[in-house]
């Protein structure tokens, strides 16, 4: 298979994103990222928890993203102008725009975002219950 055909592997998964929020229109976007940042992506030395997404003159930017041992600076996201403008609506109507996956296994490295509504604290405990009943813990 040529690199051009394969599938991007996920480096890393925001699992407390699906906790914490009911998630919608989900969008792939780019990142500007520099040599350094790019090998510790590549080497599994980043975490998504906790980071956010901001809209600041138009442009996205990605908050609080751990690469290594330390906080990486506000990264610029790639994505067209009226992408940005339909998550801006959003945004002000009252979402949040929460990191969901980074994508890193060909060429590029790209970061799934996606608008979320913040659950309450009895839609946390519905979403426990739920999953234990798909294990089979409770009969």
């Amino acid at each position: 298979m040529t690199s051009k055909n394969k599938p991007a592997d996920s480096v890393t998964v925001n699992k407390r994103a699906h906790f914490d929020y009911i998630l919608s229109d989900e969008l792939t976007v780019g990142m500007s990222l520099n040599g350094q940042q790019v090998r510790l992506i590549r080497d599994h030395h980043v975490q998504l928890k906790g980071s956010f997404v901001t809209i600041r003159n138009n442009e996205l930017w990605l908050n609080n993203l751990t690469l290594g041992a330390d906080t990486a600076p506000n990264i610029r996201l790639l994505a067209t102008k009226r992408q940005i403008l339909t998550f801006e609506r959003e945004k002000v109507a009252g979402s949040t725009i929460v990191p969901v996956k980074l994508l890193g296994g060909g060429r590029h490295i790209k970061l799934v975002i996606a608008l979320g509504k913040g659950k309450k604290k009895y839609d946390k405990r519905e979403t426990i219950k739920k999953r234990d009943i798909d294990r089979g813990r409770y009969n």
